[in-house]
């Protein structure tokens, strides 16, 4: 028999929700938006005050500085290293950060050479304030012992060049002091904010998310459970009727209307049990359970598929394998049962030899996830049925 000799292996389909590859996804996301908003800020600050304070400060004490094109140069090169990390961490990549530092650290160890002992505590030695902002970019999403490391290095140089310069007194030491920590204490505690805040939201997304995953698992539990009890509503009934005519003595086994009835109920529960199978394609899978019935009870039957059917809802399967169930049932002869599916529809044929008796073609179709159309005739030598879905 074509079509029903080999059955489909059975797998498990993906759930309705990936649970903590979902949850993952949402913290991930969080974080992303959270880390975004905070790179934002950074680069603004950092070329704000370089733009702001550090160029100004620079002009207008051109003629009081040691090396005054040293320092201008400097100031040069942290501008492109600040607009190209910045550029590189709006877009949400990352910067290369040894290359970069390394390469702050010399224009930090030059500056303060070229700035010369009268401009070593002014606006002009820029260095001071501005650098360490950068520092923060070139080393953003880094370990926070990167960035304590890179501005104990600038502590370093700074200090060697107030020693250098011979500005060694009480006062320039404390001045010296205040300057480490007054322009690496906010950028330390941005840098560290930044961190905690995305790690936050990660966890507070996740948290969030893992909930509404225990909250779907539930729903689909319970969906479950109420599928079940229909189907079982139904299995009952479709044999419920034939049973209680025998049992009650009103039916008579050896009458063919009554095997007729037998059949067609055991037709549609074994399609009802088909159709709680979890297989890759449950239209065809239901076709190939009522197909294999017919065949056992002796009629030779061919089942054609052309196309993978779509993923239909129950009760769009039901009225789509209903009706030529009940054909089936009531066959003579032969039987071609066809499927063919296309971009937008699904159809599904029966052909029979045409015979005495009344036509058996089950419930008409309805409306689905869009109409099923059905279609039944016969013209003294064949019957045909035929179930049509639509989508809509």
């Amino acid at each position: 028999m074509a079509g029903t000799a080999a059955r489909p292996a059975v797998r498990q389909r993906a759930p309705e929700h990936a649970g903590p590859e979902v949850a993952a996804t949402a913290a991930h996301a969080v974080a992303d938006a959270s880390d975004r908003g905070a790179r934002i800020v950074a680069v603004v600050i950092a070329l704000a005050w370089h733009l702001a304070i550090g160029l100004p400060a620079l002009l207008g004490s051109w003629s009081r500085l040691a090396a005054p094109p040293v320092v201008a140069a400097g100031w040069l090169v942290t501008a492109a290293v600040g607009v190209g990390t910045g550029v590189r961490l709006l877009r949400g990549g990352l910067p290369p950060a040894r290359p970069l530092a390394a390469a702050l650290l010399v224009v930090d160890a030059t500056v303060f050479a070229a700035a010369g002992e009268r401009q070593l505590f002014t606006a002009a030695n820029w260095v001071w304030g501005g650098l360490a902002w950068f520092f923060l970019l070139v080393l953003w999403r880094r370990p926070l012992g990167w960035l304590l490391a890179l501005l104990a290095a600038h502590a370093t140089i700074a200090l060697a060049a107030v020693a250098l310069h011979g500005a060694t007194a009480p006062a320039d030491l404390s001045r010296y002091a205040m300057y480490v920590y007054g322009t690496s204490s906010l950028p330390v505690a941005v840098f560290a904010g930044a961190s905690a805040i995305a790690t936050l939201a990660r966890d507070r997304a996740g948290t969030a998310a893992a909930a509404l995953g225990v909250a779907a698992e539930r729903e689909a539990a319970e969906r479950a459970r109420r599928e079940r009890q229909a189907r079982l509503a139904l299995v009952s009934g479709a044999a419920e009727e034939v049973l209680a005519a025998l049992a009650a003595g009103d039916a008579d086994p050896g009458d063919p209307a009554v095997r007729h009835r037998a059949v067609l109920a055991a037709a549609r529960l074994r399609r009802l049990i088909a159709e709680s199978d979890d297989v890759p394609d449950p239209l065809l899978h239901e076709l190939r359970a009522a197909a294999d019935l017919a065949e056992r009870n002796g009629l030779p039957i061919e089942l054609v598929a052309v196309g993978v059917p779509p993923e239909l809802p129950v009760e769009v399967r039901r009225r789509l394998v209903d009706p030529p169930t009940a054909a089936l049932a009531g066959a003579r002869g032969w039987a071609r049962l066809t499927v063919v599916v296309g971009p937008d529809e699904v159809v599904v044929s029966l052909v029979t030899p045409d015979h005495e008796g009344p036509d058996a073609t089950g419930p008409p179709g309805g409306d689905g996830d869009g109409p099923v159309e059905h279609l039944h005739e016969r013209d003294g030598e064949i019957r045909w049925t035929q179930t049509r879905w639509r989508r809509t």
